[in-house]
């Protein structure tokens, strides 16, 4: 008996011990930011996935960062408890500087590693989930950011997409409950003088009447204004914009305009329209532009080139990487296209849908936003005829399209008829390439608009 007792006390003694070690607590590692390439030297961070106390696993997403070229969400590399955030929403990170704090698991597994796993940021049909009581709130970081702004929690408004997904219109009707209906002022009304009373006739002579006595004026008071003006530094693609436009007042521009006749591309349009939208791609003209330009830079190469800051040597690209100048709620960016030389109308119409999409919620990543090698602008989305675009270093050209206008135009019978004109303007970097070679460009592109068949005798 005194041995089976013995044995007793050595199993529970043992048992004990193991429970010790395995609550005893890790080490506490900082989770630094390491480089993220492109010579980036500092991030904004937009959204933080994590509190402290919260515990995550490997690959668990902590943060989402942008640099001035792209946004990238940040993941650990560590499983433990978060101890400590060192930056709050929109402070800048330093490479090299702690993000978080990780209490990690004890075991001499656990090493002290200062990498952070980068992945671009999520597609548009990809989704960031967040663990609220219970149960997983599903939300794009679009609309995590307008939920922050407006200090809502995201576990007290129910989602009406798909599987309970959170979307802006849901935020926006959350908002507009907890505010109410804004009442309008109630209308002054102006104080008229009582109307005169008919006397009674009379043959005697009355006295001269007395003026009824002024009414006064009512007291308006009027509203305080109570606007402050606000500063804030410059961030993100905002900073970036900042640096490439200094660098682009050094090129000198020449400038070129003309107009285009695309009558005949605008019935080509309508009649693939269908197909495409039957394939599920959306066809705008922009394909149509883009491929004809990468037409004529084979014939013009010099204008898909780059020249070194001393202007000592030019470098003729070999893809034609054609950017597409996008204004989105982030501000201008320009994403390109990855070699058009070897791609058909439909497959540059693909490609825009899916940068457009990326683009509209914040999500472009930098292999889109690097590696332009000539840009157009379409500016007539948005209004306007001419412009004066600005080229974007190390770039040497740059169109801005105007917008599609239906006016009269003389046919080869001088017979006033109705035809569709668009307005380009053109930008060349005047150190390396003249007028004639900038205006015999603009004329083969515009003669492949106005003969869409033409084309097709070119493409490859």
């Amino acid at each position: 008996d005194d041995r089976i007792e013995h044995e007793c006390q050595c199993q529970r003694s043992v048992t004990m011990s193991l429970q010790q070690i395995s609550i005893t607590p890790g080490p506490i590692l900082p989770f630094k930011l390491s480089d993220i390439g492109e010579g980036i030297m500092e991030v904004t961070v937009k959204e933080w996935y994590v509190k402290e106390g919260d515990k995550v696993s490997q690959f668990d997403s902590i943060c989402e960062v942008q640099s001035d070229k792209a946004s990238v969400t940040i993941t650990s590399r560590y499983d433990g408890v978060i101890k400590k955030l060192y930056y709050e929403v929109d402070a800048t990170a330093l490479v090299g500087t702690p993000l978080v704090d990780i209490e990690t698991e004890s075991g001499p597994e656990v090493a002290h590693e200062e990498d952070v796993v980068e992945t671009p940021a999520m597609s548009h049909d990809e989704h960031t989930h967040q663990e609220i009581k219970g149960h997983k709130t599903q939300a794009t970081p679009a609309v995590r950011r307008l939920a922050m702004e407006n200090n809502i929690k995201l576990s007290e408004v129910v989602g009406t997409g798909r599987d309970g997904r959170i979307l802006k219109e849901d935020i926006l009707n959350f908002l507009s409950k907890q505010t109410g209906a804004i009442l309008p002022l109630t209308p002054f009304h102006e104080i008229q003088p009582p109307l005169p009373t008919a006397s009674a006739p009379s043959s005697v002579v009355k006295p001269k009447a007395k003026p009824p006595p002024s009414v006064p004026l009512p007291a308006i008071s009027r509203p305080v204004f109570s606007g402050m003006d606000s500063t804030e530094p410059l961030k993100g693609f905002h900073k970036a914009m900042v640096k490439t436009m200094t660098a682009a007042l050094k090129i000198p521009h020449f400038g070129y305009c003309d107009e285009v006749n695309l009558t005949r591309l605008v019935q080509l349009r309508k009649e693939l329209k269908g197909l495409s939208d039957a394939r599920g791609v959306k066809l705008s003209y922009m394909p149509f532009f883009i491929k004809a330009a990468s037409l004529g830079l084979l014939r013009f190469p010099i204008l898909n080139a780059s020249v070194d800051e001393a202007v000592q040597n030019i470098t003729y690209k070999a893809s034609h990487n054609i950017g597409l100048a996008m204004d989105t709620s982030q501000g201008l960016l320009v994403p390109n296209v990855k070699n058009v030389q070897m791609l058909s109308v439909f497959e540059i119409a693909v490609e825009l849908n899916r940068m457009q999409t990326l683009g509209a919620t914040g999500q472009l990543g930098t292999a889109d936003l690097t590696g332009g090698t000539f840009t157009l602008s379409n500016i007539g989305s948005i209004g306007g005829t001419y412009a004066k675009p600005v080229i974007l270093p190390p770039e040497v050209a740059i169109g801005a399209l105007g917008k599609i206008q239906v006016l009269p135009r003389f046919n080869s019978r001088d017979e006033v008829v109705k035809a569709h004109i668009m307005n380009v303007s053109w930008s060349a970097d005047h150190r390396i390439i003249d007028g004639a070679t900038m205006a015999r460009f603009s004329n083969l592109w515009r003669d492949y608009l106005e003969n869409p068949a033409s084309m097709v005798l070119d493409l490859k």
